[in-house]
C-alpha cells in the first residue's frame, strides 16, 4: 500500500512545464486517496459507535443493570433526561449523568 502510495506521489518523470503538473495533479490525487482512507478506517466507525451508544443511553430504564465508564457496576433505580440513579450495593446509591453509562449489561 505504501509502495503504491510512493510510485503516485512521485509522478511521472520528465521535465520541463508538462512534468510539474503531473506531479502536482498525483500529489492532489493522493492526497484525495488518504482523505478517502482516514474517512472508512476512522471516521464513519466512530459514527457509527457514537451512534449506537445515543441509541443505548436512549433505551435505558429502571431496572437494567448497566456498567459506568468508571467500571462500576450498578442497577438503575431512577432516571430522567440528564442524570441516573444506580444502587450499587445494598444501601448505596450514586448519581451520575447519563452518558456516563458505558454500556447495559442485561436489561430488566
Amino acid at each position: 500500500m505504501t509502495a503504491a502510495i510512493n510510485l503516485l506521489a512521485m509522478g511521472a518523470p520528465g521535465g520541463g512545464a508538462g512534468g510539474a503538473q503531473g506531479g502536482g495533479m498525483s500529489f492532489f490525487f493522493v492526497l484525495i486517496l488518504m482523505f478517502g482512507i482516514l474517512y472508512f478506517l476512522v471516521m464513519r466507525p466512530q459514527q457509527k459507535e457514537q451512534q449506537r451508544h445515543r441509541e443505548m443511553l436512549k433505551n435505558l430504564k429502571k431496572g437494567d443493570e448497566v456498567i459506568t465508564a468508571g467500571g462500576i457496576y450498578g442497577k438503575i433505580i431512577e432516571l430522567d433526561d440528564t442524570t441516573v440513579e444506580l444502587k450499587i450495593a445494598e444501601g448505596t446509591k450514586i448519581k451520575l449523568e447519563r452518558g456516563r453509562i458505558a454500556r447495559v449489561v442485561q436489561q430488566s
